[in-house]
């Protein structure tokens, strides 16, 4: 089967949550993206009396990596088959019991939202395939350069957003404030673009979500928090909230700057990246390296990282540890690849959440 378009993927979810009514329910997004599309979301999980933890997937963000929504489609389709039928999961060499599928089910909420960014998705299948962004023209400026559209959601969010006063002059973070950059516009503000902002509406109403996977392409990691700097348990006055050390952050191995986190969290953190990396490795052994996203590059503005820094900017927020799936090594594989790379990451996710606790 070739790759979704952005009808077969909204469709695709509408029909797993009337086949399994009992065990799924579809999540309506509340804000339209640019060009008026409606996104929807799918939780999955054995109906709980009360509250419980909950593992959240985002994909589709960046438009031209198009297999992150078969991903997300195909893990969600797995999981809900395999429970109703009382089977195991087997990704190649990479299998799993009837008893940890319906235990996972049983544990957690999964909820899914493979397809953050339906405008820049259809402008990839359809005119541009190496489109990255949204497609927002708000910012042009009416610049007849076709670049000068549309924002990287994955710069939108309010973690370090004014990265020209937090990073260091001779940092080099993958991010810019000029809208006519092809690749990596964060956008006039944090949160301007309605794709982000359903985003943030989405962890609103789970509460309880403790851990969260952007899926993207490409290189094989699996990134973890943070994405500023390197990471350090020894300071926690040393932060991203203290403007003390703004104009510091971003390079590497120096002694100015490093981002705090606690010992537990990053241990927390590393082990479940292992865990995935595992899923996918036993699959048809591909090498998939967990590292923190910092040490593929420097960023701000990204998902992983403004989930994880909710809990410390407002201690009402439960603590959500931030995760980007990078797979494969190319945007579009022929469909014969995508579909094994399919399988790996299924596999590590399944793995991931297995380990969650």
């Amino acid at each position: 089967m070739p790759y979704l378009n952005i009808t077969e993927v909204e469709s695709a979810l509408t029909s797993l949550a009337t086949a399994y009514p009992t065990t799924s329910h579809l999540l309506t997004l509340p804000e339209p993206s640019i060009e008026g599309r409606t996104a929807h979301a799918l939780q999955i999980g054995v109906p709980a009396g009360t509250p419980r933890a909950c593992v959240m997937m985002i994909g589709g963000v960046h438009a031209r990596e198009w297999g992150s929504c078969e991903i997300l489609v195909h893990l969600a389709a797995d999981l809900l088959e395999a429970h109703q039928n009382g089977t195991g999961l087997g990704y190649g060499g990479t299998t799993f019991t009837a008893d940890q599928v319906g235990g996972l089910l049983q544990r957690l909420d999964l909820v899914f939202f493979p397809l953050v960014n339906p405008d820049g998705r259809l402008h990839s299948q359809t005119v541009d395939p190496m489109w990255r962004k949204n497609r927002d023209p708000a910012n042009s400026g009416g610049s007849a350069d076709p670049n000068c559209v549309g924002v990287d959601l994955n710069r939108n969010y309010d973690f370090l957003f004014d990265f020209a006063t937090a990073f260091a002059p001779t940092a080099t973070p993958q991010v810019s404030a000029s809208p006519c950059d092809p690749q990596v516009y964060a956008g006039p503000s944090a949160f301007s673009e309605p794709e982000t902002r359903n985003v943030r509406w989405l962890l609103d109403q789970y509460p309880r979500t403790g851990w969260f996977v952007d899926v993207h392409s490409y290189s094989e990691d699996m990134l973890y928090n943070w994405g500023d700097d390197d990471n350090q348990s020894i300071d926690p006055t040393m932060n991203f909230g203290n403007a003390q050390y703004d104009g510091k952050r971003g390079l590497p191995g120096d002694v100015a700057y490093a981002e705090y986190i606690p010992k537990t969290d990053a241990d927390n953190a590393a082990l479940l990246a292992e865990r995935f990396c595992q899923g996918v490795g036993g699959v048809r052994g591909r090498p998939y390296k967990p590292l923190t996203g910092f040490h593929l590059y420097p960023t701000s503005g990204t998902s992983d990282d403004y989930v994880f820094s909710r809990h410390f900017v407002d201690g009402d927020q439960g603590k959500v540890l931030g995760f980007t799936v990078e797979w494969g090594t190319a945007f579009h594989p022929p469909w014969a690849e995508m579909r094994n790379i399919v399988l790996d990451v299924d596999a590590g996710l399944v793995a991931f959440c297995l380990a969650t606790t």
